[in-house]
């Protein structure tokens, strides 16, 4: 097989590349080591930045997204049981933030590469990069029982922190820069209407804890919990309990409850790995950084991953520079870490660290009360929430 640029992975990333690839006349073939319902049902983010919706809409993948998802101008901050409220579109010049699952994102795009764009292999399972350094590179992978070689110009990794393409980066060209956190998210999911219109961010003393929503009947909730937790040593109602304790207000705010069909265990950390280019490899989301998800960053330093990737190529397309994919690493990484900066500042604002002394968590309080009653610190809270410039 041979094409322009081989993909590895087909989540958002790998598949918005396509997209955008096809859109601007490249031709490209992903390959997805899962099957297509493993792709589709896999729960991973929820929120989608103002830039990531934005490129959606513009490659043609937002019409669902624009019906079924939920628009949220602002989020909700607790602590001292005390609410304030940010408003994104005040602060912002008008940008908000979807809400619109990972999985639906997938479904989208996979529609429409089935559709209309290049091959779209499930069930291929990449083995390794060959020959990033060179004009050539290949991905040689196994499918349908047998293995085979795709041939590429450019290879892009969107394979995820445990793919093949990072490890095609030698040891000596690469340097890591990482923080383990040593607490996670206990997450739910309840056949249940929210109990909020717009996400709530608790600082408390027992612990952070979060109200998200996947629709208007499904609430996604969090607790922090030990990172060696076991998700089902917590019943429906311990679940349930902590949350409301942890949610509580002085007002007449109550927590809804309902049936919960899901429950895991998140682990935290965050992660970056430099350079993001190696020769023609390319590496994409969290083949190359990782955030913890307080921040809501996942998923959309991704998609400016391969926003900044299609538009360097169709430049050196268009042109004959190779000027924007030779800053490629450089112009992802002033992005991954402001990402990396917010994600971390939200979580050591919101969490409770287990060895943490009283002057340490007077400091969190003061940071929140610094937010609710100052304009350039809510500011810069909803600019990083809405989203860093892509490119």
């Amino acid at each position: 097989m041979r094409t322009t640029v081989g993909i590895i992975g087909a989540g958002p990333a790998g598949l918005l590349l396509a997209r955008l690839l096809h859109n601007a006349g490249i031709d490209s073939v992903v390959l997805e080591s899962r099957d297509r319902a493993y792709v589709e049902q896999r729960q991973r983010a929820g929120i989608l930045e103002q830039g990531t919706v934005d490129v959606l809409r513009a490659a043609g993948a937002g019409e669902r997204m624009d019906r079924r998802g939920l628009r949220h101008d602002g989020i909700e901050l607790r602590f001292d049981r005390r609410r304030h409220r940010v408003d994104f579109p005040r602060l912002t010049r008008g940008r908000s933030v979807m809400v619109y699952a990972q999985t639906e994102v997938c479904k989208d795009l996979i529609a429409l590469q089935l559709k209309e764009g290049g091959p779209l292999l499930f069930e291929a399972e990449a083995l390794a990069v060959e020959g990033a350094e060179s004009d050539r590179p290949a991905v040689r992978f196994r499918h349908g029982g047998r293995e085979d070689v795709l041939e590429c110009d450019y290879v892009v990794g969107c394979d995820g922190f445990w793919g093949v393409a990072r490890k095609a980066v030698p040891a000596g060209l690469s340097r890591v820069f990482e923080r383990t956190y040593p607490f996670g998210w206990l997450g739910i999911l309840a056949d249940v209407a929210p109990s909020h219109d717009e996400l709530v961010y608790a600082r408390h003393d027992r612990g952070f804890a979060l109200l998200s929503m996947r629709s208007p009947s499904v609430s996604r909730l969090y607790l922090q919990v030990p990172a060696d937790t076991d998700a089902e040593t917590w019943s429906d109602e311990e679940i349930w309990d902590e949350l409301e304790r942890r949610l509580e207000t002085d007002d007449d705010w109550t927590l809804r409850r309902g049936p919960i069909t899901q429950k895991s265990v998140t682990p935290m950390r965050s992660y970056v790995h430099e350079p993001m280019r190696h020769g023609r490899l390319f590496l994409a989301g969290d083949a190359a950084h990782i955030v913890p998800p307080t921040g809501a960053k996942g998923l959309n330093l991704a998609v400016g991953d391969v926003v900044t990737f299609a538009r360097a190529l169709t430049h050196r397309q268009e042109t004959g520079s190779t000027e924007l994919l030779d800053a490629y690493s450089a112009t992802c990484l002033r992005r991954v870490w402001q990402a990396e900066r917010f994600s971390y500042d939200m979580t050591t604002m919101l969490h409770r660290h287990p060895e943490a002394t009283p002057f340490e968590e007077r400091l969190q309080l003061a940071r929140l009360d610094r937010i609710a009653s100052c304009r350039a610190a809510e500011t810069d809270l909803a600019e990083g929430y809405t989203g860093f410039p892509i490119g």
